[in-house]
């Protein structure tokens, strides 16, 4: 089953910390941003860096959620 993020009344800053730790520290994992584009694309971003410097891949299910491969 995969570990689930959800974005939801999250602060902006403190997601790509967030992102982060899920996305290393587990081979299945979900993440739910919710409808703000802000925080969409900061996701979107963490997520671009960690596969360019950890090969990690990814793939965006909807409009406002991303997860593991």
């Amino acid at each position: 089953m995969a570990k689930e993020l959800d974005l939801h009344g999250v602060r902006h800053y403190d997601v790509e910390r967030l992102v982060e730790n899920l996305v290393l520290l587990n081979d299945d994992w979900k993440i739910i941003c919710g409808n703000s584009d802000m925080m969409i694309k900061i996701v979107e971003d963490k997520l671009n860096w960690l596969y360019d410097n950890h090969k990690i891949k990814w793939h965006r299910n909807t409009h406002n959620s991303f997860r593991s491969i």
